[in-house]
Protein backbone atom coordinates (compact mmCIF):
# COMPACT_ATOMS: atom_id res chain seq x y z
CA UNK A 1 0.00 0.00 0.00
CA UNK A 2 3.25 2.50 -0.11
CA UNK A 3 1.91 3.75 -3.57
CA UNK A 4 -1.29 5.24 -1.77
CA UNK A 5 -1.04 8.83 -1.39
CA UNK A 6 -5.03 10.13 -0.80
CA UNK A 7 -6.72 9.49 1.67
CA UNK A 8 -10.08 10.94 0.32
CA UNK A 9 -12.83 10.61 1.53
CA UNK A 10 -11.33 11.03 4.42
CA UNK A 11 -10.04 14.60 5.84
CA UNK A 12 -8.66 14.34 9.02
CA UNK A 13 -7.41 11.68 11.21
CA UNK A 14 -8.92 11.76 15.32
CA UNK A 15 -6.59 9.89 18.06
CA UNK A 16 -9.39 9.00 20.32
CA UNK A 17 -7.77 8.20 23.79
CA UNK A 18 -8.89 7.79 27.29
CA UNK A 19 -7.47 10.43 29.17
CA UNK A 20 -5.57 10.46 32.48
CA UNK A 21 -4.92 12.73 35.02
CA UNK A 22 -1.84 15.91 35.08
CA UNK A 23 -1.51 16.80 38.41
CA UNK A 24 -2.96 15.68 42.00
CA UNK A 25 -5.72 18.27 41.66
CA UNK A 26 -7.07 16.81 38.40
CA UNK A 27 -7.38 12.70 40.21
CA UNK A 28 -10.47 12.71 41.75
CA UNK A 29 -12.37 14.65 39.25
CA UNK A 30 -10.57 12.53 36.08
CA UNK A 31 -12.09 9.37 38.20
CA UNK A 32 -15.36 11.20 38.84
CA UNK A 33 -15.35 11.61 34.81
CA UNK A 34 -14.97 7.54 34.58
CA UNK A 35 -17.10 6.54 36.75
CA UNK A 36 -19.70 8.95 36.17
CA UNK A 37 -23.27 8.08 37.12
CA UNK A 38 -22.20 5.15 39.42
CA UNK A 39 -22.82 7.06 42.80
CA UNK A 40 -19.39 6.99 44.23
CA UNK A 41 -18.87 9.04 46.67
CA UNK A 42 -15.62 11.17 46.39
CA UNK A 43 -13.64 9.49 49.58
CA UNK A 44 -13.78 6.27 47.55
CA UNK A 45 -12.52 8.27 44.50
CA UNK A 46 -9.90 9.13 46.49
CA UNK A 47 -8.83 5.40 47.78
CA UNK A 48 -8.64 4.64 44.17
CA UNK A 49 -6.87 7.24 43.06
CA UNK A 50 -3.77 6.72 45.25
CA UNK A 51 -1.95 4.30 42.69
CA UNK A 52 -2.19 8.15 40.27
CA UNK A 53 -1.03 9.71 43.93
CA UNK A 54 2.06 7.31 44.34
CA UNK A 55 3.15 9.22 40.35
CA UNK A 56 2.57 12.44 41.58
CA UNK A 57 -0.81 12.61 40.78
CA UNK A 58 0.22 12.14 36.85
CA UNK A 59 -0.90 9.30 34.15
CA UNK A 60 1.76 8.52 31.53
CA UNK A 61 -0.94 8.43 29.04
CA UNK A 62 -1.47 11.81 28.03
CA UNK A 63 2.48 12.19 27.22
CA UNK A 64 2.29 9.14 25.50
CA UNK A 65 -0.37 9.82 23.52
CA UNK A 66 1.16 13.09 22.40
CA UNK A 67 4.22 11.30 21.31
CA UNK A 68 2.05 9.05 19.16
CA UNK A 69 0.88 12.25 17.52
CA UNK A 70 3.82 13.55 16.82
CA UNK A 71 4.82 9.90 15.34
CA UNK A 72 2.10 9.95 13.79
CA UNK A 73 2.15 13.22 12.08
CA UNK A 74 5.77 12.61 11.30
CA UNK A 75 4.77 9.61 9.37
CA UNK A 76 2.22 11.19 7.48
CA UNK A 77 4.88 13.93 6.30
CA UNK A 78 7.36 11.29 5.38
CA UNK A 79 5.02 9.31 3.23
CA UNK A 80 2.91 12.42 1.13
CA UNK A 81 -0.02 11.79 3.48
CA UNK A 82 -1.96 14.79 3.46
CA UNK A 83 -4.11 14.70 6.71
CA UNK A 84 -4.03 16.34 9.68
CA UNK A 85 -4.13 14.68 13.14
CA UNK A 86 -6.19 15.61 15.82
CA UNK A 87 -6.74 14.44 19.68
CA UNK A 88 -9.27 13.80 21.88
CA UNK A 89 -10.21 11.76 25.16
CA UNK A 90 -13.16 10.20 26.38
CA UNK A 91 -12.27 10.84 30.12
CA UNK A 92 -9.88 14.31 30.30
CA UNK A 93 -8.79 17.23 28.78
CA UNK A 94 -8.20 17.18 25.71
CA UNK A 95 -11.81 16.52 25.89
CA UNK A 96 -13.58 14.58 22.52
CA UNK A 97 -16.37 16.99 21.94
CA UNK A 98 -14.23 20.16 22.18
CA UNK A 99 -11.92 18.35 20.00
CA UNK A 100 -14.75 17.44 17.49
CA UNK A 101 -16.28 20.85 17.47
CA UNK A 102 -12.64 22.14 16.65
CA UNK A 103 -12.30 20.24 13.65
CA UNK A 104 -15.70 20.84 12.65
CA UNK A 105 -14.72 24.42 12.82
CA UNK A 106 -11.67 23.63 10.77
CA UNK A 107 -14.21 22.57 8.17
CA UNK A 108 -13.45 18.76 8.79
CA UNK A 109 -17.01 16.57 7.23
CA UNK A 110 -15.03 13.07 7.17
CA UNK A 111 -13.17 12.06 9.84
CA UNK A 112 -10.96 8.41 10.18
CA UNK A 113 -11.05 7.68 14.02
CA UNK A 114 -8.02 5.76 15.76
CA UNK A 115 -9.25 4.49 19.18
CA UNK A 116 -6.39 3.45 21.42
CA UNK A 117 -7.75 -0.09 21.95
CA UNK A 118 -6.95 -2.72 19.73
CA UNK A 119 -9.47 -5.64 20.75
CA UNK A 120 -13.12 -6.07 20.69
CA UNK A 121 -15.15 -5.19 24.17
CA UNK A 122 -17.66 -3.24 25.14
CA UNK A 123 -15.15 -0.62 27.32
CA UNK A 124 -12.50 -1.08 24.41
CA UNK A 125 -14.65 -0.61 21.54
CA UNK A 126 -18.59 -0.06 21.57
CA UNK A 127 -17.95 2.84 24.49
CA UNK A 128 -15.69 4.82 22.42
CA UNK A 129 -18.56 4.57 19.80
CA UNK A 130 -20.87 5.68 22.26
CA UNK A 131 -18.93 8.75 23.39
CA UNK A 132 -18.75 9.61 19.63
CA UNK A 133 -22.42 9.40 19.07
CA UNK A 134 -22.75 11.50 22.56
CA UNK A 135 -20.26 14.38 21.24
CA UNK A 136 -21.95 14.13 17.48
CA UNK A 137 -25.49 15.10 19.51
CA UNK A 138 -23.57 17.99 21.00
CA UNK A 139 -22.53 18.97 18.05
CA UNK A 140 -25.97 18.47 16.42
CA UNK A 141 -27.48 20.51 19.60
CA UNK A 142 -25.55 23.48 18.65
CA UNK A 143 -26.47 23.77 15.59
CA UNK A 144 -22.49 22.88 13.84
CA UNK A 145 -22.43 20.76 10.89
CA UNK A 146 -21.94 16.85 12.32
CA UNK A 147 -19.37 14.82 10.73
CA UNK A 148 -19.17 11.85 9.50
CA UNK A 149 -16.94 9.21 11.50
CA UNK A 150 -15.49 5.87 10.75
CA UNK A 151 -13.81 4.21 13.29
CA UNK A 152 -10.84 2.37 11.64
CA UNK A 153 -10.81 -1.69 12.27
CA UNK A 154 -9.12 -3.57 14.93
CA UNK A 155 -5.63 -4.02 14.82
CA UNK A 156 -4.28 -6.09 17.47
CA UNK A 157 -3.16 -8.27 14.76
CA UNK A 158 -1.59 -6.12 12.12
CA UNK A 159 1.86 -6.32 11.88
CA UNK A 160 2.97 -3.09 12.54
CA UNK A 161 1.22 -3.76 16.30
CA UNK A 162 2.75 -7.31 16.69
CA UNK A 163 6.46 -7.08 15.60
CA UNK A 164 6.93 -4.35 18.16
CA UNK A 165 5.69 -6.39 21.05
CA UNK A 166 7.72 -9.37 19.45
CA UNK A 167 11.32 -7.01 20.14
CA UNK A 168 10.19 -6.20 23.19
CA UNK A 169 9.80 -9.74 24.36
CA UNK A 170 12.89 -10.53 22.63
CA UNK A 171 14.85 -7.45 24.65
CA UNK A 172 13.48 -8.68 27.63
CA UNK A 173 14.43 -12.19 27.74
CA UNK A 174 18.11 -11.14 26.33
CA UNK A 175 17.82 -8.86 29.98
CA UNK A 176 17.28 -11.96 32.13
CA UNK A 177 20.35 -13.58 34.00
CA UNK A 178 21.41 -16.18 31.58
CA UNK A 179 21.30 -18.95 33.70
CA UNK A 180 17.29 -18.68 33.95
CA UNK A 181 17.04 -16.99 30.81
CA UNK A 182 15.95 -20.09 28.48
CA UNK A 183 13.56 -21.53 31.42
CA UNK A 184 11.71 -18.67 31.66
CA UNK A 185 7.93 -18.71 30.64
CA UNK A 186 5.93 -15.83 28.77
CA UNK A 187 3.21 -14.44 30.39
CA UNK A 188 1.15 -12.13 28.22
CA UNK A 189 -1.39 -9.83 30.25
CA UNK A 190 -4.47 -8.19 29.41
CA UNK A 191 -6.96 -5.71 31.21
CA UNK A 192 -9.66 -8.45 33.04
CA UNK A 193 -13.26 -7.50 32.18
CA UNK A 194 -16.45 -9.40 33.51
CA UNK A 195 -16.62 -12.94 32.22
CA UNK A 196 -20.28 -11.63 31.09
CA UNK A 197 -18.82 -9.30 29.04
CA UNK A 198 -15.67 -11.24 27.35
CA UNK A 199 -18.57 -13.54 26.37
CA UNK A 200 -20.69 -10.73 24.31
CA UNK A 201 -17.36 -9.38 22.91
CA UNK A 202 -17.16 -8.78 19.00
CA UNK A 203 -20.25 -9.67 16.71
CA UNK A 204 -22.72 -11.73 17.36
CA UNK A 205 -21.42 -15.18 15.53
CA UNK A 206 -17.71 -14.84 17.73
CA UNK A 207 -19.56 -14.55 20.97
CA UNK A 208 -19.43 -17.68 23.43
CA UNK A 209 -16.84 -18.28 26.19
CA UNK A 210 -14.67 -15.38 26.02
CA UNK A 211 -15.69 -13.84 22.78
CA UNK A 212 -13.73 -12.19 20.47
CA UNK A 213 -12.13 -10.45 23.30
CA UNK A 214 -10.40 -13.42 24.56
CA UNK A 215 -9.91 -15.07 21.15
CA UNK A 216 -7.85 -11.97 19.84
CA UNK A 217 -5.69 -11.59 22.60
CA UNK A 218 -4.83 -15.23 22.19
CA UNK A 219 -4.06 -15.36 18.70
CA UNK A 220 -1.38 -12.38 18.96
CA UNK A 221 0.08 -14.33 22.50
CA UNK A 222 0.38 -17.24 19.87
CA UNK A 223 1.98 -15.08 17.53
CA UNK A 224 4.32 -13.33 19.62
CA UNK A 225 5.76 -16.72 21.32
CA UNK A 226 5.81 -18.45 17.87
CA UNK A 227 7.98 -15.54 16.93
CA UNK A 228 9.99 -16.09 19.94
CA UNK A 229 11.23 -19.58 19.33
CA UNK A 230 11.81 -18.95 15.43
CA UNK A 231 14.23 -16.41 16.70
CA UNK A 232 15.93 -17.90 19.29
CA UNK A 233 15.55 -21.43 18.84
CA UNK A 234 13.70 -21.87 22.57
CA UNK A 235 10.14 -22.60 22.92
CA UNK A 236 8.89 -20.56 26.11
CA UNK A 237 6.25 -21.54 27.96
CA UNK A 238 3.17 -19.33 27.89
CA UNK A 239 -0.42 -18.39 29.33
CA UNK A 240 -2.76 -15.21 28.76
CA UNK A 241 -3.31 -14.00 32.04
CA UNK A 242 -5.14 -10.88 33.90
CA UNK A 243 -4.56 -7.30 35.60
CA UNK A 244 -6.29 -4.34 36.76
CA UNK A 245 -9.35 -5.94 38.24
CA UNK A 246 -12.36 -3.81 39.36
CA UNK A 247 -15.58 -4.21 40.24
CA UNK A 248 -17.91 -5.93 42.88
CA UNK A 249 -16.03 -8.93 44.10
CA UNK A 250 -19.15 -11.85 43.29
CA UNK A 251 -18.73 -10.59 39.80
CA UNK A 252 -17.06 -13.07 37.84
CA UNK A 253 -13.83 -11.53 35.94
CA UNK A 254 -11.23 -13.56 33.79
CA UNK A 255 -8.67 -14.95 35.75
CA UNK A 256 -6.09 -15.67 36.62
CA UNK A 257 -4.96 -12.59 37.65
CA UNK A 258 -0.59 -11.38 36.70
CA UNK A 259 0.33 -11.48 40.71
CA UNK A 260 -2.00 -15.23 41.31
CA UNK A 261 -0.08 -16.58 38.16
CA UNK A 262 3.45 -15.70 39.62
CA UNK A 263 3.00 -17.42 42.80
CA UNK A 264 1.77 -20.66 40.65
CA UNK A 265 4.76 -20.60 38.55
CA UNK A 266 7.23 -19.93 41.60
CA UNK A 267 5.75 -23.31 43.15
CA UNK A 268 6.17 -24.71 40.09
CA UNK A 269 10.26 -23.86 40.31
CA UNK A 270 9.39 -21.99 37.01
CA UNK A 271 13.08 -19.36 36.99
CA UNK A 272 11.67 -16.37 35.53
CA UNK A 273 8.96 -14.65 34.00
CA UNK A 274 8.92 -12.25 31.33
CA UNK A 275 5.18 -10.06 31.54
CA UNK A 276 4.01 -8.66 28.49
CA UNK A 277 1.33 -6.36 28.44
CA UNK A 278 -0.20 -7.36 25.31
CA UNK A 279 -3.72 -5.75 25.67
CA UNK A 280 -1.92 -1.94 26.26
CA UNK A 281 -1.22 0.20 23.30
CA UNK A 282 1.33 2.21 25.86
CA UNK A 283 2.50 2.48 29.08
CA UNK A 284 0.15 3.85 30.91
CA UNK A 285 -1.23 3.64 34.63
CA UNK A 286 -2.50 0.19 34.83
CA UNK A 287 0.95 -0.90 33.13
CA UNK A 288 2.96 1.33 35.27
CA UNK A 289 1.08 0.28 38.74
CA UNK A 290 -0.11 -3.62 37.92
CA UNK A 291 2.56 -4.74 36.17
CA UNK A 292 6.09 -2.13 37.37
CA UNK A 293 4.93 -2.11 40.82
CA UNK A 294 2.53 -4.49 42.05
CA UNK A 295 3.43 -7.32 40.44
CA UNK A 296 7.02 -6.81 40.32
CA UNK A 297 6.88 -6.46 44.17
CA UNK A 298 4.78 -10.08 44.44
CA UNK A 299 7.69 -11.37 42.23
CA UNK A 300 10.66 -10.03 44.52
CA UNK A 301 8.80 -11.13 47.62
CA UNK A 302 8.76 -14.74 45.76
CA UNK A 303 12.39 -14.57 44.39
CA UNK A 304 11.45 -14.73 40.89
CA UNK A 305 13.43 -12.96 37.99
CA UNK A 306 10.61 -11.10 36.16
CA UNK A 307 11.17 -8.71 33.36
CA UNK A 308 8.39 -6.00 31.76
CA UNK A 309 8.41 -6.07 28.17
CA UNK A 310 7.98 -2.42 26.09
CA UNK A 311 4.06 -1.56 24.76
CA UNK A 312 4.31 -0.53 21.33
CA UNK A 313 3.80 3.30 21.96
CA UNK A 314 4.94 5.52 19.19
CA UNK A 315 6.99 3.18 17.40
CA UNK A 316 7.36 4.29 13.86
CA UNK A 317 6.13 0.84 13.09
CA UNK A 318 3.06 0.65 14.46
CA UNK A 319 2.70 4.62 13.17
CA UNK A 320 3.25 3.43 9.78
CA UNK A 321 0.48 0.74 10.61
CA UNK A 322 -2.09 3.50 11.52
CA UNK A 323 -1.24 5.24 7.95
CA UNK A 324 -2.24 1.75 6.03
CA UNK A 325 -4.98 1.35 7.90
CA UNK A 326 -6.50 4.63 7.01
CA UNK A 327 -5.23 4.40 3.21
CA UNK A 328 -6.98 0.71 3.42
CA UNK A 329 -9.90 2.25 5.13
CA UNK A 330 -10.26 4.77 2.14
CA UNK A 331 -9.66 2.56 -0.84
CA UNK A 332 -12.26 0.34 0.44
CA UNK A 333 -14.78 3.83 0.76
CA UNK A 334 -13.57 4.19 -2.85
CA UNK A 335 -14.82 0.91 -3.85
CA UNK A 336 -11.71 -0.34 -4.45
CA UNK A 337 -10.29 -3.70 -3.30
CA UNK A 338 -7.12 -3.25 -1.01
CA UNK A 339 -5.01 -5.76 0.53
CA UNK A 340 -5.70 -6.02 4.62
CA UNK A 341 -2.67 -7.08 6.49
CA UNK A 342 -3.35 -9.13 9.34
CA UNK A 343 -0.92 -12.10 10.74
CA UNK A 344 -2.67 -15.36 12.80
CA UNK A 345 -5.53 -17.00 12.30
CA UNK A 346 -8.48 -14.99 12.87
CA UNK A 347 -7.65 -12.46 9.73
CA UNK A 348 -8.55 -8.48 9.11
CA UNK A 349 -11.67 -7.67 11.65
CA UNK A 350 -14.69 -5.62 9.92
CA UNK A 351 -14.46 -2.11 9.54
CA UNK A 352 -18.23 -1.23 10.41
CA UNK A 353 -18.96 -3.06 13.75
CA UNK A 354 -22.56 -4.52 12.96
CA UNK A 355 -25.77 -4.62 14.96
CA UNK A 356 -25.22 -6.64 18.32
CA UNK A 357 -21.62 -6.41 18.43
CA UNK A 358 -19.86 -5.62 21.83
CA UNK A 359 -23.69 -4.96 23.41
CA UNK A 360 -24.06 -3.18 26.57
CA UNK A 361 -26.31 -3.74 29.42
CA UNK A 362 -27.87 -0.25 28.79
CA UNK A 363 -28.06 0.03 25.21
CA UNK A 364 -27.26 3.18 23.93
CA UNK A 365 -26.58 5.15 20.67
CA UNK A 366 -23.80 4.59 19.42
CA UNK A 367 -21.55 6.14 15.68
CA UNK A 368 -19.55 4.64 13.54
CA UNK A 369 -21.35 1.39 13.59
CA UNK A 370 -24.43 0.13 11.60
CA UNK A 371 -26.56 0.92 14.37
CA UNK A 372 -25.66 4.15 14.22
CA UNK A 373 -28.08 6.41 14.24
CA UNK A 374 -26.19 9.05 12.11
CA UNK A 375 -25.77 8.58 8.54
CA UNK A 376 -23.10 5.40 7.36
CA UNK A 377 -22.78 3.45 4.85
CA UNK A 378 -22.22 -0.35 5.32
CA UNK A 379 -18.62 -1.05 4.60
CA UNK A 380 -16.87 -3.71 2.81
CA UNK A 381 -15.26 -6.01 5.41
Amino acid sequence: MSDLRAPAPYDALLLLSFGGPEGPDDVVPFLANVTRGRGIPEERLKEVGKHYFLFGGVSPINAQNRALLDALRKDFADHGLDLPVYWGNRNWAPYLTDTLREMTSDGHRRIAVLATSAYASYSGCRQYRENLAESLAVLEAEGLPVPRVDKLRHYFNHPGFVRPMVDGVLKSLADLPEDVRAGAHLAFTTHSIPTSAADASGPRETHGDGGAYVAGHLDVARLIAEAVREETGIDHPWQLVYQSRSGAPHTPWLEPDICDHLETLHGEDVPAVVMAPIGFVSDHMEVLYDLDTEATAKAAELGLPVRRSATVGADPRFAAAVRELVLERAATEQGRSVERCALGALGPSHDLCPVGCCPARAPKPAAAGADSPYAQERCTP
